[in-house]
Protein backbone atom coordinates (compact mmCIF):
# COMPACT_ATOMS: atom_id res chain seq x y z
CA UNK A 1 0.00 0.00 0.00
CA UNK A 2 2.97 2.43 0.70
CA UNK A 3 3.52 2.62 -3.16
CA UNK A 4 -0.03 3.36 -3.88
CA UNK A 5 -0.40 6.02 -1.15
CA UNK A 6 2.96 7.70 -2.34
CA UNK A 7 2.00 8.02 -5.65
CA UNK A 8 -1.81 9.27 -4.90
CA UNK A 9 0.07 12.29 -2.76
CA UNK A 10 1.92 12.56 -6.06
CA UNK A 11 -0.78 12.60 -8.22
CA UNK A 12 -2.43 15.12 -5.98
CA UNK A 13 0.13 17.48 -5.48
CA UNK A 14 0.65 17.63 -9.49
CA UNK A 15 -3.07 18.21 -9.93
CA UNK A 16 -3.42 21.16 -7.74
CA UNK A 17 -0.64 22.52 -9.46
CA UNK A 18 -2.40 21.76 -12.39
CA UNK A 19 -5.72 23.52 -10.84
CA UNK A 20 -3.30 26.82 -9.84
CA UNK A 21 -2.34 27.19 -13.50
CA UNK A 22 -5.57 26.52 -14.67
CA UNK A 23 -7.55 29.04 -12.30
CA UNK A 24 -4.62 31.99 -13.44
CA UNK A 25 -6.17 31.73 -17.33
CA UNK A 26 -9.87 31.67 -16.30
CA UNK A 27 -9.85 35.71 -16.30
CA UNK A 28 -9.01 35.04 -20.23
CA UNK A 29 -11.73 32.87 -21.37
CA UNK A 30 -15.63 32.80 -21.52
CA UNK A 31 -18.03 31.59 -18.85
CA UNK A 32 -18.47 27.91 -20.72
CA UNK A 33 -14.70 27.28 -21.03
CA UNK A 34 -14.21 28.35 -16.97
CA UNK A 35 -17.25 25.83 -16.18
CA UNK A 36 -15.52 22.89 -18.47
CA UNK A 37 -12.27 23.22 -17.08
CA UNK A 38 -13.22 23.58 -13.34
CA UNK A 39 -15.54 20.04 -14.15
CA UNK A 40 -12.82 18.62 -15.88
CA UNK A 41 -10.53 19.68 -13.69
CA UNK A 42 -12.88 18.31 -10.31
CA UNK A 43 -13.24 14.67 -12.05
CA UNK A 44 -9.55 14.56 -12.51
CA UNK A 45 -9.07 15.41 -8.64
CA UNK A 46 -11.35 11.97 -7.69
CA UNK A 47 -9.50 10.20 -9.63
CA UNK A 48 -6.10 10.98 -8.29
CA UNK A 49 -7.56 10.21 -5.24
CA UNK A 50 -9.05 6.90 -5.97
CA UNK A 51 -12.80 8.19 -6.18
CA UNK A 52 -15.52 6.71 -8.23
CA UNK A 53 -18.41 8.61 -8.94
CA UNK A 54 -21.99 7.52 -9.39
CA UNK A 55 -24.92 9.58 -10.42
CA UNK A 56 -28.51 8.78 -9.57
CA UNK A 57 -31.90 9.97 -9.98
CA UNK A 58 -32.61 13.42 -12.26
CA UNK A 59 -30.48 15.66 -14.79
CA UNK A 60 -29.38 18.87 -13.03
CA UNK A 61 -31.65 21.97 -13.72
CA UNK A 62 -29.89 25.14 -15.18
CA UNK A 63 -30.31 28.06 -12.54
CA UNK A 64 -31.46 26.07 -9.57
CA UNK A 65 -30.12 26.09 -6.17
CA UNK A 66 -28.62 22.94 -5.13
CA UNK A 67 -29.12 21.69 -1.67
CA UNK A 68 -26.90 18.82 -0.20
CA UNK A 69 -25.67 17.06 2.76
CA UNK A 70 -22.39 18.05 3.72
CA UNK A 71 -19.47 15.56 4.77
CA UNK A 72 -16.07 16.41 3.35
CA UNK A 73 -14.12 19.13 1.59
CA UNK A 74 -14.52 16.77 -1.38
CA UNK A 75 -18.24 17.74 -1.81
CA UNK A 76 -17.58 20.29 -3.22
CA UNK A 77 -15.32 19.28 -6.42
CA UNK A 78 -18.15 15.86 -6.39
CA UNK A 79 -20.85 18.38 -7.10
CA UNK A 80 -18.79 20.45 -9.69
CA UNK A 81 -17.86 17.25 -11.60
CA UNK A 82 -21.49 16.13 -11.92
CA UNK A 83 -22.53 20.41 -12.83
CA UNK A 84 -19.97 23.08 -12.40
CA UNK A 85 -21.44 25.28 -9.67
CA UNK A 86 -21.06 28.69 -7.72
CA UNK A 87 -20.62 27.64 -3.87
CA UNK A 88 -21.26 29.51 -0.54
CA UNK A 89 -18.69 28.63 1.63
CA UNK A 90 -17.99 29.74 5.11
CA UNK A 91 -15.47 32.44 5.56
CA UNK A 92 -12.92 29.98 7.24
CA UNK A 93 -11.99 28.18 3.71
CA UNK A 94 -10.49 30.69 2.40
CA UNK A 95 -7.72 30.80 4.27
CA UNK A 96 -6.82 27.24 3.67
CA UNK A 97 -3.41 26.76 1.72
CA UNK A 98 -3.91 26.41 -2.27
CA UNK A 99 -7.38 25.25 -1.90
CA UNK A 100 -9.02 28.18 -0.18
CA UNK A 101 -7.33 30.30 -3.18
CA UNK A 102 -8.55 27.94 -5.92
CA UNK A 103 -11.99 28.23 -4.52
CA UNK A 104 -11.91 32.13 -4.32
CA UNK A 105 -11.07 31.86 -8.42
CA UNK A 106 -14.08 29.50 -8.99
CA UNK A 107 -17.46 31.33 -8.03
CA UNK A 108 -17.32 30.65 -4.45
CA UNK A 109 -19.44 33.39 -2.40
CA UNK A 110 -17.71 33.32 1.54
CA UNK A 111 -20.26 33.78 4.37
CA UNK A 112 -19.19 35.28 7.28
CA UNK A 113 -21.30 33.72 9.90
CA UNK A 114 -23.08 36.56 12.32
CA UNK A 115 -23.20 39.09 10.09
CA UNK A 116 -26.60 40.23 8.78
CA UNK A 117 -25.80 43.36 7.11
CA UNK A 118 -23.58 40.36 5.41
CA UNK A 119 -26.15 37.73 4.79
CA UNK A 120 -27.65 40.25 2.67
CA UNK A 121 -25.06 41.26 0.43
CA UNK A 122 -24.77 37.35 0.41
CA UNK A 123 -28.60 37.11 -1.18
CA UNK A 124 -28.25 39.35 -3.34
CA UNK A 125 -25.09 38.23 -4.88
CA UNK A 126 -27.36 34.34 -5.13
CA UNK A 127 -29.77 35.78 -6.68
CA UNK A 128 -27.81 37.26 -9.57
CA UNK A 129 -26.08 34.23 -10.40
CA UNK A 130 -29.01 32.10 -10.65
CA UNK A 131 -30.98 34.65 -12.48
CA UNK A 132 -28.12 34.60 -14.82
CA UNK A 133 -28.93 30.69 -15.44
CA UNK A 134 -26.55 29.64 -12.78
CA UNK A 135 -26.69 26.77 -10.72
CA UNK A 136 -25.64 27.69 -6.66
CA UNK A 137 -24.91 25.38 -4.28
CA UNK A 138 -25.48 25.49 -0.35
CA UNK A 139 -25.31 22.88 2.50
CA UNK A 140 -27.73 23.74 5.00
CA UNK A 141 -26.86 22.02 7.76
CA UNK A 142 -23.80 24.50 8.09
CA UNK A 143 -21.28 22.20 9.41
CA UNK A 144 -20.40 18.63 8.18
CA UNK A 145 -21.17 15.20 9.37
CA UNK A 146 -20.05 11.65 9.22
CA UNK A 147 -22.54 10.91 6.65
CA UNK A 148 -24.26 8.20 8.77
CA UNK A 149 -27.30 10.94 9.49
CA UNK A 150 -28.52 14.91 8.35
CA UNK A 151 -28.11 17.65 10.56
CA UNK A 152 -31.29 19.90 10.55
CA UNK A 153 -31.54 22.45 7.69
CA UNK A 154 -31.22 26.22 8.34
CA UNK A 155 -33.41 28.32 5.73
CA UNK A 156 -31.98 31.46 5.21
CA UNK A 157 -30.05 30.77 2.27
CA UNK A 158 -33.06 29.55 0.55
CA UNK A 159 -34.39 33.00 0.68
CA UNK A 160 -32.68 34.25 -2.50
CA UNK A 161 -34.01 31.51 -4.72
CA UNK A 162 -37.51 31.82 -3.24
CA UNK A 163 -37.62 35.40 -4.19
CA UNK A 164 -36.74 35.38 -7.53
CA UNK A 165 -38.93 32.13 -7.89
CA UNK A 166 -36.12 29.52 -8.87
CA UNK A 167 -36.26 25.97 -8.47
CA UNK A 168 -34.52 24.03 -5.16
CA UNK A 169 -33.07 20.84 -6.43
CA UNK A 170 -31.86 18.61 -3.46
CA UNK A 171 -28.64 16.60 -4.15
CA UNK A 172 -28.00 13.62 -1.68
CA UNK A 173 -24.24 12.45 -1.43
CA UNK A 174 -22.86 9.42 0.71
CA UNK A 175 -19.20 8.02 0.50
CA UNK A 176 -18.99 3.95 0.07
CA UNK A 177 -16.32 1.40 -0.06
CA UNK A 178 -16.08 -0.91 -3.02
CA UNK A 179 -18.60 -3.71 -1.70
CA UNK A 180 -20.85 -1.15 -0.63
CA UNK A 181 -20.95 -0.12 3.06
CA UNK A 182 -20.52 3.40 3.90
CA UNK A 183 -17.36 4.91 4.51
CA UNK A 184 -16.34 7.64 6.67
CA UNK A 185 -12.43 7.85 5.70
CA UNK A 186 -13.70 11.14 3.60
CA UNK A 187 -15.39 12.76 6.49
CA UNK A 188 -14.33 15.92 7.37
CA UNK A 189 -15.71 16.49 10.84
CA UNK A 190 -15.10 17.36 14.81
CA UNK A 191 -11.42 18.15 15.48
CA UNK A 192 -10.11 15.95 12.40
CA UNK A 193 -7.66 18.39 10.09
CA UNK A 194 -7.51 18.61 6.58
CA UNK A 195 -4.37 16.67 6.48
CA UNK A 196 -5.83 13.97 8.39
CA UNK A 197 -8.51 13.76 6.01
CA UNK A 198 -6.72 13.63 3.70
CA UNK A 199 -4.38 10.51 4.58
CA UNK A 200 -7.52 9.08 5.08
CA UNK A 201 -8.78 9.20 1.84
CA UNK A 202 -5.44 8.26 0.29
CA UNK A 203 -5.17 5.29 2.72
CA UNK A 204 -8.37 4.11 1.40
CA UNK A 205 -7.80 1.80 -1.82
CA UNK A 206 -11.33 2.96 -3.71
CA UNK A 207 -13.77 4.96 -2.74
CA UNK A 208 -17.05 5.46 -3.80
CA UNK A 209 -19.19 8.52 -3.83
CA UNK A 210 -23.42 8.31 -4.70
CA UNK A 211 -24.54 11.59 -5.81
CA UNK A 212 -28.52 11.23 -6.19
CA UNK A 213 -30.26 13.89 -7.24
CA UNK A 214 -33.76 14.65 -6.58
CA UNK A 215 -36.75 16.63 -8.67
CA UNK A 216 -36.73 20.22 -7.85
CA UNK A 217 -38.75 22.05 -5.15
CA UNK A 218 -40.93 24.48 -6.81
CA UNK A 219 -40.31 27.90 -4.91
CA UNK A 220 -44.23 27.94 -4.20
CA UNK A 221 -43.81 24.69 -2.12
CA UNK A 222 -44.71 26.70 1.23
CA UNK A 223 -42.56 28.98 3.62
CA UNK A 224 -38.63 28.03 3.34
CA UNK A 225 -38.74 26.55 6.55
CA UNK A 226 -41.14 24.03 5.00
CA UNK A 227 -39.29 23.96 1.84
CA UNK A 228 -35.59 23.36 3.97
CA UNK A 229 -37.41 20.56 5.98
CA UNK A 230 -39.02 18.53 2.50
CA UNK A 231 -35.27 19.32 1.12
CA UNK A 232 -33.73 17.68 4.13
CA UNK A 233 -36.12 14.95 4.10
CA UNK A 234 -36.09 13.77 1.10
CA UNK A 235 -31.68 14.10 1.39
CA UNK A 236 -32.23 12.02 4.37
CA UNK A 237 -34.60 9.28 2.69
CA UNK A 238 -31.98 8.66 0.29
CA UNK A 239 -29.14 8.44 2.24
CA UNK A 240 -30.87 5.67 4.33
CA UNK A 241 -31.67 3.70 0.84
CA UNK A 242 -28.08 4.04 -0.02
CA UNK A 243 -27.03 2.86 3.22
CA UNK A 244 -30.25 -0.34 3.19
CA UNK A 245 -28.90 -1.20 -0.36
CA UNK A 246 -25.15 -2.08 0.79
CA UNK A 247 -26.85 -4.40 3.11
Amino acid sequence: MAPVRAWRYLRLALHLASGVATATVFPAVSDATRRHLRQRWSRRLLAALGVDMEQHGVAITPGSLLVANHISWLDIFVINALAPSAFVSKAEVKAWPVVGWLAARNETVFLRRGSRGHAKIINAEIGALLDGGRNVAIFPEGTTTDGSHVLHFHAALLQPAIEAGHLIQPLAMSYHLADGRRTRAPAYDGDLSLGECIANIIATPRIVVRVAAMPPIQSTFGSRRQIAHEARNRIAAEVQRADDAAG
